[in-house]
């Protein structure tokens, strides 16, 4: 198909303008003013800003947490992002602990995505052991088209020692590859739960008490003190407070590379949703948790002036059964919340609307940051001739009300509920395909798997 995107306004990392676009089969083929028409089905987009397709580069579908499963699997968890504007997952592939490969790992993971996404997607590969042949295994994961991986410093299953996690960077950075870490202290988070137990605090407003701001900048430091011995560059996953952000900081003035990424969650809830009565707190249990108002503030702040590189979701969606696991012990609920559909009004709402951010700065933490760390670009996220036509388009007019009973998820509840937007996601192109129509799901399961690259920032 061939289609002539008039009179919209595309938005790139560096400026806004508007522009005709090209489309002839899955690419963009030219982009500029009064294209010719020629035999193309014209589409006008007057008064519609144009983005690269967002990257979220921080999903989990279908992934066993707490003794059962996300309650969106990449059927439907695929189906709520390009809903959402977004048309390339990075989801996280993993080794299983106990002698488990991660050509193991990564199979398991193709045949759970395969098939049955509507947006693009590719994996990041999570390391959970290191041996001899882990080690061996990094060339094929690269050839495989995986360039990041991921490393846990909380968590039983998945967590590795300093020790190792030296050599895996190290090793990483040999390969010209990095890490995205979860940086929490483990072994203090395990001796606050033992006290708030032993005192018969059993309810959710005490995961925030437990997994404290102090211990997330505590391992951040602790990794970045690391990674400076090591000589190599690391993600800071879902970044949440002022002091973990104050340690990037300092290290990047003591001239390492470290990457930043934040979530919605972070930058619009704060930690008295935890207080909700009736288990409601419970809908908000995530690691490392949601925090206060001031470090809110620190984090859009952080985006405005470009030292957090991207907004991610940590999609991990349960439904309120699953979550009623941990009705007697806050510690078995299971931790995540659904975000993909959401994050890009979320995103123009809050943020470029309310003059935290602007358009360009909009662009490039939802889709060229991520397209160039994570070795897509300019194949992903960009508007340019050559590109995948992966085409947001976001109507700047359009007012709605998030809510449960109309979102994609297969959860119950949602976490932004009643949340107002202003601007809504009519029309997304994946490839080519024109994929959401008039806010509409009109074409499904069109996604493939990506061949990632290197970094290229």
């Amino acid at each position: 198909m061939k289609y002539l995107l008039k009179n919209g306004t595309v938005v790139s990392g560096e400026k806004t303008e508007k522009l005709d676009v090209l489309i002839e089969g899955e690419k963009i083929i030219d982009v500029g003013v009064n294209l010719p028409e020629e035999d193309a089905r014209i589409l006008d987009m007057t008064g519609k800003l144009l983005f690269p397709g967002f990257i979220d580069a921080h999903t989990h579908f279908d992934l066993e947490v707490a003794g059962t499963v996300t309650a969106d699997d990449f059927e439907s968890g695929t189906k709520a992002a390009i809903l959402g504007g977004t048309t390339l997952v990075i989801d996280y592939a993993s080794q299983d602990k106990g002698g488990g490969t991660l050509k193991q790992g990564l199979d398991k993971w193709h045949k759970k995505a395969d098939q049955r996404c509507s947006c693009d997607y590719a994996f990041h590969m999570s390391i959970v052991e290191w041996n001899e042949e882990t080690e061996r295994e990094i060339p094929e994961m690269i050839h495989e088209g995986i360039t990041s991986f991921k490393l846990y410093m909380t968590y039983p299953a998945m967590m590795v020692n300093d020790c190792d996690l030296y050599k895996i960077i190290k090793t990483l950075r040999e390969y010209d590859c990095f890490a995205g870490v979860h940086c929490e202290n483990s072994g203090v988070i395990d001796a606050l739960i033992a006290e708030a137990k032993k005192a018969g605090r059993i309810g959710p407003e005490n995961h925030p008490l437990v997994r404290p701001d102090d211990m997330e900048a505590e391992a951040v430091h602790r990794l970045l003190v690391i990674a400076r011995q090591a000589e190599a560059p690391v993600m800071i996953v879902h970044l949440t407070n002022e002091k973990a952000y104050r340690e990037v900081l300092q290290a990047r003035e003591a001239g390492q590379t470290v990457y930043a990424e934040t979530c919605p969650q972070y930058l619009l809830l704060d930690d008295s949703v935890y207080a909700k009565p009736d288990f409601e707190g419970a809908k908000f249990v995530c690691a490392p948790p949601i925090r206060k108002k001031k470090d809110q503030e620190c984090l859009w702040n952080a985006l405005s002036e470009d030292r957090i590189q991207t907004v991610a979701t940590d999609q991990c969606s349960f439904t309120m059964a699953q979550k009623e696991l941990g009705k007697d012990d806050f510690t078995k609920i299971p931790g995540g919340l659904p975000g993909v559909e959401t994050r890009g009004t979320l995103l123009y709402t809050y943020g470029v609307r309310e003059g935290r951010i602007t358009l360009e700065q909009m662009c490039r933490l939802l889709s060229e940051n991520a397209a160039k760390l994570y070795g897509v670009y300019p194949q992903k996220g960009a508007i340019l001739p050559g590109s995948d036509a992966d085409i947001t388009v976001l109507d700047p007019q359009k007012e709605s009300v998030i809510s449960a009973k109309t979102h994609a998820y297969r959860t119950d509840y949602n976490p932004f509920e009643g949340f107002s937007i202003h601007g809504g996601i009519d029309q997304v192109f994946l490839r080519g395909n024109l994929v959401v129509d008039q806010g509409k799901l009109v074409m499904e399961k069109q996604g493939k798997y990506i061949f990632r690259g290197k970094k290229q920032m």
